[in-house]
């Protein structure tokens, strides 16, 4: 093939690679595996015969199991000198992106007893597109063979043979430089632009964890659409266990991402879209090049990071407020399900995949201090703390006790049954008739008069007008101090209280926010577990 189409394809001026050089002849015959974040990341297998380097790219990376079968592609040769080649191809040339020594060492063909036979058996195979070689590098010893397939000559396949250094195992996770011991990632370090530097560590970032034993687990299927989260149990009381992470519980809107080609849904836990209320959020998962479906929590955040939970629900796009999208959970990577693999593996697969975005926020853990991170949270003023198991798998759509959530104050979401009439100086309405459903049942769980703002009340009666109907949405119409305009149960808030009656009335309820994102017939007791009944 010779080095024309490899000078062809180079402005030596522009790119660290060497040019080509004087022909190199005699002793052992050398080879190399460079890995390469170039347009996609590969390996490159090169083979020293005639003076060049023979090359393939193989986009899956070589194996030393006999059973796996990886395409290589003919490319053009390379020159002599590409042996000790490592670094940063600059943007703008061919194959840009990083470059390492990924493995090398000497080889040569099965039966040859001396180097002139070695290359003229290497030399002939070459040619009949049936190549056997043994390889003695630093990470892949033994037989292969490169075996040519179709009738274009660039399609070959890599196949390890059955030896004694034939392994399970994926010897991809071994991705340092053999000469620098540096990774892709770190290469990239020596050179190159910010946003170049920024595009090419996450494609080596979404690669390697394609090749991670994280997935060997996952099965291959299509993505799925219209998610119920997995939901958290309450708990009266934080703790300590070394089978547990904890997380903070972000005061905002629940929310799953499928994006899919560029394409995004973002919705609600009760399926409504959220596309165009954070239509900016939406423009930053559109950036993320692989298929997904993530868990998180949008909220919205003051400048020490606090979650604003008023300031999101009348969210405008206003530049002075600081929305996120704080992702927690990772259930559908690149075609493989992952929601069977523990809650661990997910999150390293997660933090490694996901781009560098101001509006994307990895939510991180703590493992085993449970106690101390719930007294830290309180003292930030924060909602509370998500205690998960670790090795807990997803169960879509379920409230489970793998998932525990411990609040800094007593709070229920409840339905709005009705509102009795303003006294005194108020306008609009006295106070709200709340219920939650017990099975198809509405029940009474108290009334809330105190919390509103003068918009809140105003907001509230013109959103319950429409719903206004004769007769009482209750199971058992409850006894009230005041005449009650009944209304439809569909609007949903929630309030703080001091605790529960044993009739399981709320004590002292206190409004907080509607809560938009939530559906009515959703609404049930969320009363707190107590000690001993949902942690470990």
């Amino acid at each position: 093939m010779g080095l024309t189409d490899y000078a062809a394809k180079r402005e030596f001026e522009k790119t660290p690679e060497p040019k080509p050089g004087v022909t190199q002849e005699g002793g052992r015959l050398l080879f190399v595996i460079h890995k390469h974040a170039a347009r996609a990341l590969h390996y490159d297998l090169r083979l020293e015969l005639d003076g060049v380097l023979k090359s393939w790219a193989v986009p899956r990376g070589p194996s030393l199991e006999p059973s796996s079968k990886r395409l290589a592609v003919m490319v053009e040769d390379h020159p002599f000198e590409y042996k000790d080649f490592e670094g940063v191809i600059p943007e703008g040339n061919y194959g840009a992106g990083s470059v390492i020594i990924w493995d090398r060492g000497f080889y040569h063909h099965p039966t040859a007893i001396d180097e002139k036979e070695n290359e003229k058996l290497l030399r002939e195979g070459l040619e009949k597109g049936d190549l056997k070689f043994v390889l003695e590098g630093e990470k892949l010893r033994g037989e292969f063979a490169l075996v040519k397939m179709g009738k274009d000559g660039k399609s070959w396949l890599l196949l390890k043979k059955k030896d004694r250094n034939a392994a399970k195992g994926d010897i991809l996770e071994m991705n340092h430089s053999v000469v620098s011991h540096k990774t892709l990632e770190e290469m990239l370090e020596t050179g190159g632009q910010k946003s170049f530097k920024q595009k090419k560590v996450h494609q080596i970032r979404v690669h390697e964890a394609l090749e991670s034993e994280n997935l060997k687990d996952a099965p291959d299927k299509p993505m799925p659409h219209a998610i119920k989260p997995m939901l958290a149990t309450a708990v009266a009381e934080p703790f300590d266990h070394s089978d547990w992470i904890f997380e903070v519980k972000w005061d905002g809107y629940r929310a799953i991402a499928e994006i899919r080609d560029k394409a995004v849904s973002l919705y609600s836990r009760s399926l409504i879209s959220f596309d165009k209320k954070f239509a900016p959020l939406v423009e930053s998962l559109r950036k993320f090049g692989f298929d997904a479906v993530l868990d998180g929590e949008i909220v919205v955040v003051d400048d020490q990071g606090r979650s604003d939970f008023q300031k999101l629900q009348h969210y405008q796009g206003s530049e002075k407020s600081h929305l996120l999208y704080y992702v927690f959970d990772l259930l559908y990577f690149q075609g493989h399900d992952l929601t069977d693999l523990p809650l661990l593996r997910r999150k390293e697969l997660l933090k490694k995949v996901l781009p560098s975005d101001p509006k994307i926020r990895f939510s991180d853990h703590v493992a085993k201090e449970g106690v101390l991170f719930y007294q830290v949270s309180r003292e930030k003023g924060l909602e509370g703390i998500i205690a998960k198991h670790a090795q807990s798998v997803y169960e879509t759509g379920r409230r489970s006790r793998h998932w525990l959530k411990v609040k800094t104050r007593h709070s229920q979401e409840a339905v709005i049954a009705g509102f009795t009439e303003p006294g005194g100086g108020r306008k609009y309405f006295g106070a709200l008739v709340l219920g939650m459903f017990e099975g198809n049942d509405l029940i009474f769980i108290g009334h809330v008069g105190g919390g509103f703002s003068e918009n809140d009340l105003k907001e509230i009666r013109e959103r319950l007008a429409p719903l206004i109907q004769n007769e009482s949405p209750f199971h058992v119409r409850p006894e009230t101090n005041a005449r009650v305009t009944w209304v439809k149960p569909e609007l949903v808030c929630e309030v703080s209280f001091s605790g529960w009656t044993d009739e399981n009335v709320m004590r002292q309820p206190v409004f907080l926010r509607i809560r938009e994102d939530k559906v009515s017939r959703e609404v049930v007791l969320e009363k707190p577990l107590g000690s001993g009944e949902g942690g470990p």
